[in-house]
């Protein structure tokens, strides 16, 4: 009998314990979000205003896990950043950051180079963030942040303790849909492409309901052993170097675009580091009046207009060029260019503003909380933590005591 009580005590722990664990995690705002609304202006915002050429291309890496160091170190990665490095300039990288899991990464041979960036999150529906420019660890996080509130909290939290984010692999997190693509404000950044589309919908989602922001393509790198993990996502910054405030006014201007780029070889190395570096790349990128203009490097099968809903505007076949003049209806232009061996560029939004009053066409200002909401909900959680601590103790404690009287 004492063995099925001790057994039943561990069955009641394992039980319990997470729940509770979920819901001392679940205090949140809840937010009376902006309604949807497309970017609107007699102006065109121009990511590539800044379009240096003296300066393009440096080939860049931001989502990396390394070997890190510790008692019980959160290793996801059995290679030390150094190793990682190595790895990567083989491949042609000139910028590489380490965004170890809640943890800063010191760089590992250039402290001039040193970017403060992490990944946060600890949620199983990996709502993960890249957060740049923070001098601590944020550990607070929603273990189950299925409310679109939930996930502003976060974004808010972490902002005001960062210089910028990025919503990490939008396809690959639980939850992600398009309302709460459409609600979600406060990043800088998304990251594309993450290997199973090149439509990245979830982008179109929120830049169709006004909230800007810049796409990044990373590797999300784990095992730079293998070759269809490494050089198979990047970004092509025009900076002049890769020290923090170099790539901060880049990343937050936009003068930059994002690349996938196909395993070549297959695990033929000799293959894969002699097509790195050759890649097709963007020449010349911007904007003429009200009409955008691309050359490539060489000739694409196709590339396509992206605008307002995910929709196709325009698209050229076997070219090396297009010009697209921005319609009155317009309220965002992409471009995606697709080239004969699977190499595929995402260029930044060309959008509607209003240059008087904004510099750009981020929304920056704060979501509005709702508090009769937010009370009624954080009382909920209360509810629900008491409920639970005191079915735990019932059966932990109660029981055992009938037990003894027995």
């Amino acid at each position: 009998m004492k063995l099925f009580r001790f057994i039943g005590k561990i069955f009641v722990t394992i039980l319990l314990i997470p729940i509770l664990a979920v819901l001392l995690t679940d205090f949140s705002p809840i937010y009376r979000f902006r309604t949807a609304t497309p970017f609107e202006g007699p102006d065109i915002y121009n990511p590539y205003q800044d379009l240096d050429s003296t300066h393009c291309w440096k080939r860049a890496l931001f989502h990396t896990h390394t070997r890190v160091k510790g008692p019980l170190p959160f290793n996801e990665c059995k290679y030390w950043p150094m190793e990682t490095w190595k790895a990567l300039e083989k491949l042609g990288y000139d910028i590489v950051t380490f965004s170890n899991h809640n943890e800063i990464t010191p760089h590992p041979f250039d402290p001039s180079l040193q970017v403060n960036v992490y990944e946060h999150g600890y949620s199983p529906l990996k709502f993960h963030k890249l957060v740049f420019g923070s001098e601590r660890v944020i550990h607070f996080d929603p273990l189950l942040p299925l409310l679109a509130s939930q996930k502003q909290f976060e974004l808010d939290y972490l902002g005001a303790n960062s210089d910028f984010i990025q919503i990490n692999h939008p396809y690959r997190t639980i939850g992600t849909c398009k309302k709460h693509m459409e609600a979600l404000s406060g990043y800088h950044l998304i990251e594309l492409d993450t290997g199973k589309s090149t439509e990245n919908e979830y982008w179109d989602w929120a830049l169709s309901a006004g909230h800007y922001s810049f796409g990044l393509a990373n590797d999300d790198l784990h095992k730079p052993d293998r070759s269809y993990h490494i050089g198979v996502r990047c970004n092509f910054l025009c900076t002049p170097s890769g020290h923090y405030q170099d790539l901060k006014k880049t990343l937050l201007s936009g003068c930059f675009y994002a690349m996938r780029v196909p395993d070549y070889g297959h695990g033929d190395w000799a293959v894969k580091y002699k097509k790195n570096k050759r890649l097709p790349f963007i020449q010349n990128i911007g904007l003429l009046s009200d009409t955008i203009f691309l050359q490539l490097s060489v000739v694409a099968d196709s590339i396509r207009v992206t605008g307002q809903n995910h929709q196709t505007l325009a698209m050229v076949k076997n070219s090396d060029s297009l010009r697209y003049v921005f319609q009155p209806a317009d309220h965002y232009v992409r471009l995606t260019a697709f080239f004969p061996e699977g190499e595929v560029i995402y260029t930044n939004p060309f959008a509607r503003y209003n240059a008087a009053i904004s510099t750009s066409p981020f929304n920056n200002a704060p979501q509005q909380v709702n508090w009769p909401l937010t009370v009624l909900y954080n009382l909920l959680v209360i509810c629900g933590l008491c409920l639970t601590f005191r079915i735990y103790y019932h059966i932990m404690f109660k029981q055992c005591k009938c037990f003894r009287k027995q």
